[in-house]
């Protein structure tokens, strides 16, 4: 049986719809296709160039991850485990400050720091050469 024919607010909603895709997880498409050339840089040319550019954007694709989707979970997941019967403000604050401040700032700087020693390197291989 041939389907029936996709109706015009159908094809509108499905191109918004990929759309909206995009534009919601750009940066982390950006960082993927960056993982990508990663993993094919080592696996057809290994050095520490490639580990590095790999590294550097699969620390950067969970940093951008970890912001978005698993920073609410995780803060109350160790909140509760943490404090059960009695408050402790102190820990919770330590807590909160460690799972949403901290923590997504030291992955994104180490994930640039990756890629910036990955260029450094590069950069001194190839003026060694000349």
């Amino acid at each position: 049986m041939i389907p029936p024919a996709v109706t015009p607010d159908l094809q509108q909603n499905i191109v918004n719809t990929i759309y909206l895709l995009f534009a919601h997880n750009y940066i982390a498409f950006a960082y993927f296709i960056g993982v990508l050339i990663g993993v094919f840089l080592a696996f057809f040319r290994p050095s520490k160039y490639s580990t590095l550019i790999l590294l550097g954007f699969a620390i950067l694709l969970f940093s951008y991850e970890y912001d978005k989707h698993i920073i609410d979970p995780l803060r109350v997941q160790t909140i509760n485990s943490f404090i059960t019967a009695t408050p402790h403000y102190k820990v919770e604050r330590i807590i909160n400050l460690f799972i949403s401040e901290v923590l997504p700032i030291l992955l994104y700087v180490t994930g640039w720091v990756f890629l910036f020693i990955a260029m450094i390197s590069r950069g001194l291989i190839i003026k060694k050469k000349k």
